[in-house]
C-alpha cells in the first residue's frame, strides 16, 4: 500500500458500499462495476447515499472529528483518561505522522469527497426534475468534508491575512480505479475555503427546504454561516444565520435535554449523522459515555473548571452526571443515537455574536437572540449583553459538540501554553500519504 496514494486508492469507491442500512439502501458489496453504477438515475442516487455513508465513518463525522476538537481544545476543562494512544496524542498535543486517528480522518474525508465527485460526474443521467437536489446534496457533502479537512490539517484561516499557507489538496474529479494515482499538491487555505463557499452557495440554491434527514437548504446556509464565522467575516456569517432562522423550518426545543440522545431528529436539528443499530457508529457515545449506556469506561472526564461556567440553576449543568468519581457529559448516552452536527441554537448564537460585533440588529437584536438560548436553559432573561457574554453562552450551549478548538483558533485564544496557531495544534499529513506522494509538503513539526 505504500506505493499507492491514499487520496486515490484508500478511499471508498462506488464498488465498496454495503447494503446494511435501510435508511440508505446502499449497493451490495462488489455487485456492480463503475460503468453500471453510474449509468442510471437510480444507481446515481444510490451512489449519492454512499456519500452519506462515507461521511458517517467513525473516523470522520461519526464522530471522531467532534471528539478531537474537544480533546485538542480541552484546556483544563476535559481530560482524556482512556487507553487508546491516538486520542491521547491528540489531547496531549504530541501527535506524530503515524497517528492512526489523523490518518483515519484523512482517508474518510477523501472518501466522502471522492464519492461526491462520482455523483457530480454523472448528473447527466439523473432525471431532470431531480438533478438539482442530487447536485445540491453532493456539493454540500463535499464542502462539509473539505471544511473539516482544512480546519484540522492546515493552519487556521486568518481574517486579515492572505491565507496562502498550505491547506489540503483540492480533488474535484472522481477517482474510479485503484490505478488512478494522483500526485496532487496542497492547495492554499484560501483556495480550499473558496471552494467550500462555492459548493455551499450552489447547494443552497439547489436544495429543498424540507429534505427529511438529508441535506437541506437550511443545512447548506447554516454551514455557510459557520464557515464565514471561522473566517471572521461577521457580516456574511450574520446574514447566513439570519436566513436559516428566517426559514422557520426549525424551532428550539422547549427542554435542552430533549435535544440529545435521540434516534430521530428533533425540531432543532438542522443536519445530523444518522445512526442506527444496523448501521453507523456514534463515537461520541463510545468515548464520552460509560458502559451503562454503551460507551467505553468513561474515556473523557469533564473537569470542575468547565462545570464552574454554569449557574446552579442552569438546566445544562443538570445534564452532567458522575461516574467513578468524575463528571461526564450526558449528551451522548444513547449508543445508537444520532449525532447532531448542526442545530438552530448555533444559528441564534452566530447571529447574536455577529450583530453585537457589528453594532447591528439584522433579524433581531443581539440581546433577543442571546435570551432565546439563555432562557431555554432555565435562566432569567438578561437586560443587556456583550460579545464576551455571548461567547460564554456559546461555550456552555455547544459544549462537547465539536466546536472547542475551532472557536479557540478563530478567537486567537491560547490553548494551555500554546498559541492558537502553534504547529502542535495542526494534524500531520499521514505518513503513508507523504511516502506515496512526493508533491505533498508535511506540516511543521512532523
Amino acid at each position: 500500500m505504500k506505493n499507492i496514494n491514499l487520496i486515490a486508492a484508500a478511499i471508498l469507491t462506488i464498488l465498496s458500499f454495503t447494503a446494511c442500512n435501510d435508511k440508505l439502501d446502499l449497493l451490495p458489496s462488489q455487485s456492480l462495476d463503475e460503468s453500471v453504477a453510474l449509468n442510471s438515475d437510480k444507481n446515481v442516487k444510490t451512489v449519492l447515499n454512499g456519500v452519506y455513508n462515507a461521511m458517517s465513518s467513525d473516523g470522520f463525522l461519526g464522530a471522531d472529528v467532534l471528539r478531537n476538537a474537544e480533546l485538542q481544545g480541552g484546556d483544563g476543562e476535559v481530560v482524556w483518561v482512556g487507553t487508546y494512544q491516538g486520542p491521547r496524542e491528540i489531547f496531549n498535543k504530541q501527535m506524530n505522522a503515524s497517528n492512526n486517528d489523523a490518518e483515519a480522518m484523512w482517508v474518510a474525508g477523501y472518501n466522502t469527497v471522492n464519492v461526491a465527485n462520482n455523483v457530480l460526474s454523472a448528473l447527466s443521467v439523473v432525471n431532470e426534475d431531480d438533478r438539482g437536489w442530487v447536485e445540491g446534496e453532493a456539493r454540500f457533502l463535499r464542502a462539509l468534508a473539505y471544511f473539516e479537512l482544512v480546519r484540522s490539517f492546515a493552519q487556521p484561516f486568518e481574517a486579515n491575512g492572505g491565507n496562502d499557507q498550505p491547506g489540503v489538496p483540492l480533488v474535484l474529479e472522481p477517482t474510479r480505479e485503484v490505478g488512478e494515482v494522483q500526485q496532487v499538491s496542497r492547495n492554499a487555505v484560501n483556495e480550499v475555503y473558496q471552494q467550500v463557499i462555492a459548493d455551499l452557495t450552489a447547494a443552497a440554491g439547489l436544495l429543498p427546504g424540507d429534505n427529511e434527514w438529508r441535506a437541506s437548504k437550511a443545512a447548506a446556509t447554516g454551514l455557510l454561516a459557520r464557515v464565514y464565522l471561522q473566517m471572521g467575516d461577521h457580516a456574511k456569517a450574520r446574514d447566513a444565520a439570519d436566513a436559516v432562522i428566517g426559514m422557520n423550518s426549525h424551532q428550539l426545543m422547549a427542554n435542552y435535554a430533549d435535544v440529545f440522545n435521540r434516534s430521530s431528529n428533533s425540531s432543532e436539528d438542522i443536519f445530523v449523522t444518522q445512526v442506527s443499530a444496523q448501521d453507523g457508529t456514534n463515537s461520541m457515545n463510545i468515548f464520552f459515555s460509560i458502559p451503562d449506556f454503551g460507551g467505553r469506561d468513561g474515556d473523557i472526564e469533564i473537569l470542575p473548571a468547565h462545570l464552574a461556567l454554569y449557574a446552579p440553576d442552569d438546566t445544562r449543568l443538570a445534564l452532567f452526571f458522575d461516574y467513578s468519581g468524575a463528571a461526564r457529559s450526558g449528551k451522548w448516552n444513547t449508543q445508537y443515537g444520532n449525532i447532531t452536527l448542526m442545530r438552530l441554537a448555533e444559528m441564534y448564537l452566530i447571529r447574536a455574536e455577529c450583530n453585537a460585533r457589528l453594532g447591528t440588529a439584522a433579524g433581531a437584536a443581539p440581546l433577543d437572540d442571546y435570551n432565546a438560548v439563555h432562557t431555554r436553559a432555565g435562566l432569567s432573561a438578561a437586560n443587556s449583553v456583550t460579545v464576551d457574554e455571548i461567547l460564554l453562552e456559546r461555550r456552555r450551549e455547544l459544549a462537547h459538540e465539536g466546536f472547542k478548538i475551532h472557536d479557540m483558533k478563530r478567537l486567537k485564544l491560547d490553548v494551555g501554553s500554546l498559541k492558537y496557531n502553534d504547529p502542535k495544534l495542526v494534524f500531520p499529513i499521514p505518513l503513508r500519504e507523504m511516502e506515496a506522494n512526493s508533491n505533498l509538503v508535511q506540516n511543521e513539526g512532523y
